[in-house]
C-alpha cells in the first residue's frame, strides 16, 4: 500500500487537477494551536475527529466547523450507531496512518478496506474551501469541499452529510 505523506497528497491533488492552496507552518495539534498561527483563512479550517462505536466495529471521521463541538449522543442517533467514543491513537494509525494532531479526511487515502465513514457537517457545504491537514500537521491545504468529496468518493469511501 502506498503511503500518502504530504508530498504524495499534493502530487495526487495536482494529478487530479484539484485547485488548492498550501500553507506550511509549525506542527500543531489542536484548533487552538491553529488559531495561534494567525492564518489568513482560519475561519475555513475545519475540526476533524476520529471516533468509533463501543464494539470497535464502526469508525467515523467527523468534519465540522472549528467553532463547533461534536455531540456524540446526537451523532449516534443520526447514524444509527452503538454508543460512540473517541478512537485510540493506535486505531487512528491502523486505519488512517495518521498521528495524533494530524487527523484529516485525507487519511482515508490509506483506508483501502473502506472501514472509516467520512461524516461531513452540512454547514461546510456553504464554504468555498475548507482547510485540512495533508496527512501531516505541519501544513494546511485549502480546497473545495466538492473536490474533496469527489476525490474520496472515487476511491470508494462512504461519505455522509449530516446536520451536526
Amino acid at each position: 500500500m502506498s503511503v500518502y505523506d504530504k508530498t504524495k497528497v499534493f502530487a495526487l491533488l495536482d494529478e487530479m487537477r484539484i485547485a488548492y492552496e498550501r500553507v506550511d507552518h509549525p506542527a500543531v495539534f489542536t484548533i487552538e494551536e491553529m488559531e495561534a498561527l494567525g492564518l489568513e483563512r482560519m475561519d475555513q479550517v475545519v475540526k476533524n475527529l476520529f471516533i468509533r462505536d463501543d464494539k470497535k466495529r464502526a469508525y467515523y471521521l467527523i468534519m465540522l466547523e472549528n467553532s463547533k463541538s461534536a455531540n456524540l449522543k446526537e451523532l449516534r442517533q443520526k447514524i444509527g450507531s452503538k454508543p460512540l467514543t473517541f478512537a485510540s491513537e493506535e486505531d487512528l494509525y491502523h486505519y488512517l496512518r495518521l498521528q495524533k494532531g494530524a487527523v484529516t479526511p485525507l487519511g482515508a487515502l490509506h483506508d483501502v478496506d473502506h472501514k472509516v465513514v467520512i461524516v461531513i457537517d452540512n454547514a461546510l457545504k456553504q464554504y468555498e474551501r475548507v482547510g485540512i491537514h495533508p496527512n501531516d500537521n505541519t501544513a494546511t491545504v485549502f480546497l473545495p469541499v466538492d473536490d474533496l468529496v469527489q476525490l474520496l468518493g472515487a476511491r470508494g469511501q462512504e461519505i455522509l452529510f449530516l446536520d451536526l
